[in-house]
């Protein structure tokens, strides 16, 4: 009996993984049809791995049933669906498990501010992140404005060894920003910790500062120039509300510099619960040579797939891809795999600690 094929327009299910969406177009030669999320994204999937959807009664919004079909293939059609929501709902209910460091009880934070163009600072953006370099969940929130008109422009919760975007500053806002208030409650979950002391600083942060080179420094955390301020450090030299008594006993103790001492970055290391991946050009062919861009690019990515697709019944293995920051290209055709061929897996950015921002960390569901 032949199949019937599938026709631009028609909604189609992955068979092999979670996800689907509307055919745009077909390449028979191939055997290949290229489906569009409800992200917007275009999948190439192989014809075979996917079933078309049956059409919806617009009165009732349930899949009508083709009456000449057995029942049996309708009644497997609503237990995929049933299973479909099933593995949604766990993914959503299932903690993810924290996985400490070396650090244990010692708290960091910083707040860095990264030009998108440093060789053009008159005209660049700069991107305001909040590093979480500590084995705390933080609770964080920013204050901006005037004395007269204070307004909080970002909050939320951060995990343990991560980082997060607050902002993205273009230069007319720069003005805003200039007396900036944090403040960060730490805490662990559901274990026993040294309780730390919650955060409350304030930054002065001159536009002209943005302007200046100088002002943006190599650092631990980025492969790009960065200005880089130690919340905790800020925090421990603010002298307000001490007495001269006080300030007279530090001044007799040793001396504890300004600033931290610039931590190396360790090198990766092989944790046997974590499978590394790494996905750089180098490490998977030996020449480059004749290779296109987008060649190379499906070469990683076929790789990815590979890995996942071996590891796919090994439900907790952690997979760590490394894919460099570069200019994000190969980072955001992952994330894009990971928001729908793979929806029922867990990622996030794997620790900067071990990885800088180059990697991400997928755990199999």
């Amino acid at each position: 009996m032949q199949t019937k094929k599938i026709k631009p327009g028609e909604k189609v299910r992955f068979l092999n993984a979670v996800g689907g969406g509307k055919v745009t177009r077909v390449d028979e030669k191939q055997g290949l049809i290229y489906v569009e999320d409800e992200d917007g994204f275009e999948i190439p999937v192989l014809e075979k791995e996917c079933v078309v959807i049956p059409e919806v009664n617009e009165t009732t919004n349930f899949p009508k049933r083709n009456l000449s079909a057995p029942w049996e293939g309708y009644a497997n059609q609503q237990k995929e669906e049933v299973q479909k929501v099933k593995i949604e709902v766990e993914r959503a209910e299932t903690p993810m498990e924290i996985i400490e460091t070396e650090d244990g009880d010692d708290l960091r934070c910083f707040l860095a501010f990264i030009p998108t163009d440093i060789k053009k600072l008159s005209d660049s953006k700069f991107k305001c992140l909040l590093i979480n370099d500590s084995n705390y969940f933080l609770f964080y929130n920013f204050i901006i404005g005037n004395k007269e008109e204070r307004r909080s422009v970002a909050n939320n919760l951060i995990e343990p060894n991560m980082q997060e975007e607050i902002a993205e500053l273009s230069s007319n806002r720069l003005n805003d920003w200039e007396d900036l208030q944090v403040q960060i409650i730490p805490f662990k979950k559901d274990k026993i910790y040294t309780p730390q002391a919650a955060i409350d600083i304030s930054l002065h942060l001159p536009p002209l500062k943005f302007y200046k080179l100088h002002s943006f420094s190599e650092n631990d955390y980025f492969d790009e120039p960065a200005m880089l301020f130690d919340l905790t450090q800020q925090d421990r030299s603010a002298l307000s509300n001490i007495s001269a008594e006080e300030i007279r006993k530090a001044m007799l103790q040793k001396e504890r510099p300004a600033t931290p001492k610039k931590r190396k970055r360790p090198k990766v290391k092989l944790q046997s619960d974590i499978i590394e991946v790494d996905l750089h050009i180098h490490e998977l062919v030996d020449i480059t040579t004749g290779l296109s861009n987008a060649d190379m690019l499906q070469l990683q990515l076929d790789k990815f797939h590979a890995v996942i697709d071996e590891n796919k019944n090994r439900k907790g293995q952690k997979i760590v891809f490394i894919h460099g920051k570069g200019e994000g290209v190969l980072r955001n055709e992952i994330l894009k795999l990971l928001k729908s061929r793979y929806k029922s897996y867990y990622y996030q950015d794997a620790s900067f600690k071990e990885y800088g921002f180059g990697a991400t960390m997928v755990v199999i569901r």
